[in-house]
């Protein structure tokens, strides 16, 4: 039996994303690039125990049952342990926690089937991996690049998470339904169609603009919006998360 094990599960930030094609079976096809985040999650696992359970900042809500991605991703392997995780990952901004604290089981077992992992979730793969990559397929092709950094430092990002999430399914079927024209953007595709799905996005990225004195960007379907840079912006912006974080 393995022994016990305190895993880092670092949140995932999307920097662009292209949609590129859809499959025969509906799954879009993308072309990404990710980096890990100094922001994680903390996953304890415990071989002898059984279950999952969850605390922290961001526990609220999230559930611990069955359905819980940890709990599939054993299932997956087909081990059984006890897992706690401490949650400092938003939950439905589209940061990957989920997919972290899936990926931190994997890497624990010495799972390293991309395309398995890929049908738990979509970021688990990258999330297996870690660090900078581009990311194709519908995420199960994960190509590691460089650190991506500026003077020998980590990029530093500031990430507004607002008090809702977005569905990435619906982002998805919005995408469809908008005219060939609408359906790319200078960064990140799915952000017009984000914007069509949550109406609030547009508030909060208006916000963000004024208090920060730049565009911010959506990371993925939402909710998350960052911009580049540390910036002191929490007080302008009251019922947020506001989080400064840098890459791994």
């Amino acid at each position: 039996m393995s022994a016990p094990a305190t895993l880092e599960a670092p949140a995932k930030l999307t920097l662009r994303l292209q949609v590129t094609g859809v499959r025969n079976d509906g799954f879009h096809l993308i072309d990404a690039e990710m980096i890990s985040l100094a922001l994680c999650d903390t996953v304890r696992i415990d071989p002898s125990g059984d279950g999952v359970s969850i605390s922290g900042p961001f526990a609220d809500g999230v559930p611990a049952g069955p359905d819980n991605l940890v709990a599939r991703a054993l299932r997956l392997i087909e081990r059984r342990a006890g897992v706690h995780i401490e949650k400092r990952i938003p939950s439905g901004g589209g940061l990957g926690g989920g997919s972290a604290d899936a990926a931190a089981v994997l890497r624990w077992a010495g799972f390293d089937d991309l395309v398995a992992a890929s049908r738990l979730g979509a970021d688990i793969p990258f999330c297996i991996v870690g660090g900078r990559a581009v990311v194709r397929g519908i995420g199960e092709v994960v190509e590691p690049l460089p650190p991506h950094r500026r003077t020998d430092e980590p990029l530093a990002f500031t990430l507004v998470v607002p008090p809702f999430g977005v569905s990435t399914p619906k982002v998805y079927q919005a995408w469809d339904a908008l005219a060939p024209a609408d359906r790319h953007g200078d960064v990140n595709d799915l952000e017009t169609a984000a914007l069509v799905v949550e109406p609030r996005l547009v508030r909060w990225r208006d916000r963000i603009r004024e208090a920060a004195g730049v565009a911010p960007i959506l990371a993925g379907s939402g909710a998350t919006w960052f911009v580049h840079g540390h910036h002191d912006i929490a007080e302008a912006l009251s019922g947020a998360t506001v989080l400064q974080t840098t890459s791994r």
